[in-house]
């Protein structure tokens, strides 16, 4: 496939959902519930409610919505730490668009920027080493955020700086990795979980190896997808194929970007410039050990919160919005007390609804405030 219309074929995409239908009975044969398959990815959420591969699924699969946006699950304590560095004096902080709207305790980036905080949004982090080189009587933060899949350009971008001497750039890292993530999926008692789709883009770096853990120790088939709507179909008959064939393994759909052995250049710039922490705060999740990264003593000099005073405060979530229920799979966006009321992409109350990889900025945006009730009420003895 070359054009990006191949990969939206509405009769592909029925071929593939009717193999799925003709297996399933066999899967569901000796089940009492639903079969729940959890997207990691953000970006995965989106297209099913985009192109509305929910519908074309049968009864007896429910897509449980996971907590790979890295911006939907960052604390609040953070973003009070980003607009805190944000208002020292001489400092321009840069960071990605979706970042901005994300409620603080107090205030958003955006609100900070607003206040009088020079606050930019980038595309990329050598956007904010340019203006890091164009303005050397600043202090240049880049807010880093996000999995695997953007910590290469990340490491990179202060390798360069290292190399130019910019000793104004520094970095406010909150990298977050997933392998950790799928273990504290996998082992809370809420969750019952029976298989995975991987997120393409992370195993664009870290290759198949790190999801191994799933299929052999959890025994739960794990399944790397592209971002397409094919991809997710026939990631989905993938895992259906698994379940049917009694096999528990990793596989990779998406062989045309992500390579079995992942980027080896990619994971050598993230082994020099960041090392694990012993543990790291998930909105929704708690405290999950070395899920995030920091950077390496060597590099303390480009490391904000080496450089700066911040407050690193933990503060808990606003009560009314069930953001923590949502990550973890346990509620859909819409069961949440104020989806759609007050919390809405105009005026956000909790983060799922301001990123654009969030589940509940997907169910909003896509109208899909309807449960299911075909898939949440199926019984196999039916």
């Amino acid at each position: 496939m070359k054009l990006v219309d191949e990969f939206r074929d509405p009769d592909k995409a029925q071929a593939l959902a009717t193999h799925i239908r003709e297996v399933l009975p066999k899967v569901m044969a000796d089940r009492r519930r639903t079969l729940q398959i959890m997207e990691f990815c953000g970006g995965h959420t989106h297209t099913i409610f985009k192109f509305g591969l929910e519908e074309l699924l049968p009864e007896g699969i429910e897509l449980v919505h996971g907590p790979g946006c890295p911006v939907c699950v960052l604390p609040m304590g953070r973003i009070d730490d980003a607009i805190a560095i944000a208002h020292q004096p001489n400092v321009i902080f840069t960071t990605f668009g979706d970042a901005m709207r994300v409620p603080g305790s107090r205030q958003s980036l955006l609100q900070a920027k607003a206040d009088g905080a020079d606050i930019r949004m980038v595309y990329s982090p050598t956007d904010a080493l340019a203006l890091a080189r164009q303005h050397p009587e600043k202090r240049v933060v880049f807010f880093a955020l996000g999995f695997e899949t953007t910590m290469p350009s990340t490491a990179l971008t202060v390798l360069q700086a290292e190399k130019e001497g910019l000793g104004n750039f520094s970095l406010f890292c909150n990298h977050i990795t997933t392998v950790p993530t799928i273990k504290a999926v996998l082992d809370s008692p809420a969750m019952q979980i029976d298989g995975f789709i991987a997120p393409g883009h992370v195993s664009m770096v870290v290759g198949e190896q790190p999801f191994q853990f799933v299929a052999g120790h959890y025994n739960k088939p794990i399944v790397i997808a592209g971002f397409e709507p094919l991809d997710i179909l026939q990631a989905l008959s993938m895992l259906i194929d698994q379940f049917a064939e009694s096999r528990c393994e990793v596989a990779n759909q998406y062989t045309r970007v992500a390579p079995p052995e992942g980027n080896p250049a990619g994971l050598a710039a993230i082994h020099k410039v960041f090392e694990l922490r012993e543990f790291f705060e998930w909105r929704g999740l708690g405290s999950i050990d070395h899920s995030g990264v920091k950077m390496r003593p060597a590099f303390a000099q480009f490391d904000a919160e080496c450089i700066f005073d911040v407050p690193n405060v933990r503060i808990a979530d606003p009560k009314s919005a069930q953001c923590g229920e949502v990550v973890k799979g346990v509620i859909k966006p819409w069961e949440c007390k104020v989806f759609g009321k007050a919390c809405t992409p105009q005026t956000p109350v909790g983060a799922l609804m301001v990123s654009s990889e969030g589940a509940c900025a997907a169910y909003y945006n896509y109208g899909k405030h309807i449960p299911r009730v075909d898939a949440l009420r199926f019984d196999a003895t039916e």
